[in-house]
């Protein structure tokens, strides 16, 4: 071999030598495993996964530096959501990010000693997920969203806000089993506040409209909306649908009513997707889901906004707007 060419060959593999390190190292990073119920391309819950990967920044984690972070956007599809569980199963993540009710059932069913944090989640001792809020006991944990209690609170939002209201439709998504005890807390509180209840199951687009447009043919209705990804990723028909028919609707988060939404009342879903950065960090550092409690809501923000108010005839008390958070003009 001539040395001209000796040389180059040696000038290749030093430049090739470094690449091949850096892709090794790369795959002995940790892992994060990502499994959302929304869309891709929904803006909102974007926002969200950026609050959480700002959360992992402040402590310490940077995407693609020190860490991993595989990511699955299943939207409202249950094949899909079981797939991508038992994909991000598969790659055995150091740890899962979980959020919705329907995609902790799906990773429930794929594995039972992976941790996994979850947000977005009601009552995870009712289902199972956990023996108790303080002591887990498995292999999850993560940061619940509401007591069912919060029906009676929406209730009365309505009653103070439209008085008129003599029947209300509460619209969620049967297959979620969070759903259930929503329904039942908002049933048992509907007869002190003088309410009829409808229950609006939907399961999809065609659905929320059929329920909507059918519970509006008679007078004096409101709608109460349980949070599910269904109501989430058709937020936007749901306001123009109530905006239509008139129907004042209290909502369980902010991004309905900065939306077009009438009242909303609920927990700051940034806040907790941040918050839940803190459990990836110690389970990163060899916490075990089962030694952390999971955590209630602690912020939660009453938005009212005027102008859809307005476009329902109504006016809103002052002492109502003023225990608002915010008040969209």
């Amino acid at each position: 071999m001539r040395r001209r060419d000796f040389i180059t060959m040696l000038g290749g593999a030093a430049a090739a030598w470094p690449l091949g390190v850096r892709a090794q190292q790369s795959w002995k990073l940790p892992l994060v495993g990502v499994l959302l119920g929304f869309d891709e391309n929904d803006s909102e819950a974007k926002a969200w996964v950026a609050a959480f990967e700002e959360g992992l920044q402040k402590l310490g984690w940077r995407k693609g530096r020190n860490l991993r972070i595989d990511y699955h956007w299943a939207g409202n599809d249950e094949a899909r959501l079981r797939s991508y569980a038992a994909r991000l199963v598969g790659a055995a993540p150091d740890v899962i990010f979980s959020a919705t009710g329907l995609a902790l059932v799906a990773l429930n069913r794929a594995t039972r000693s992976l941790p996994i944090v979850f947000v977005q989640v009601s009552d995870p001792v009712k289902l199972g997920f956990v023996e108790t809020l303080a002591r887990p006991g498995g292999n999850i944990t993560g940061f619940t969203t509401y007591e069912y209690s919060i029906g009676g609170k929406w209730l009365e939002l309505l009653k103070d806000t439209a008085p008129s209201t003599t029947r209300v439709a509460v619209v969620f998504d049967p297959r979620n089993p969070t759903q259930a005890p929503y329904v039942q807390g908002i049933e048992a509180s509907a007869p002190s506040f003088g309410l009829q209840l409808t229950q609006a199951a939907v399961r999809d687009l065609a659905e929320v409209e059929g329920a909507i447009d059918a519970f509006a043919q008679q007078r004096n209705g409101a709608l109460i909306v349980v949070p599910n990804i269904v109501t989430l990723n058709h937020r936007d028909l749901i306001i123009a649908l109530a905006a239509r028919h008139r129907l004042p609707t209290v909502y369980p988060y902010r991004i309905f009513t900065t939306a077009g939404g009438f009242i909303s009342y609920g927990i700051d879903l940034a806040d907790i997707y941040r918050r839940a950065a803190s459990y990836i960090d110690l389970i990163l550092k060899g916490a075990k889901p089962a030694d952390l409690p999971v955590q209630l809501s602690a912020k939660f923000e009453l938005v009212v906004n005027l102008k859809a108010a307005k476009a329902l005839g109504l006016t809103i008390p002052e002492p109502f707007l003023q225990r608002a958070d915010e008040v969209i003009e």
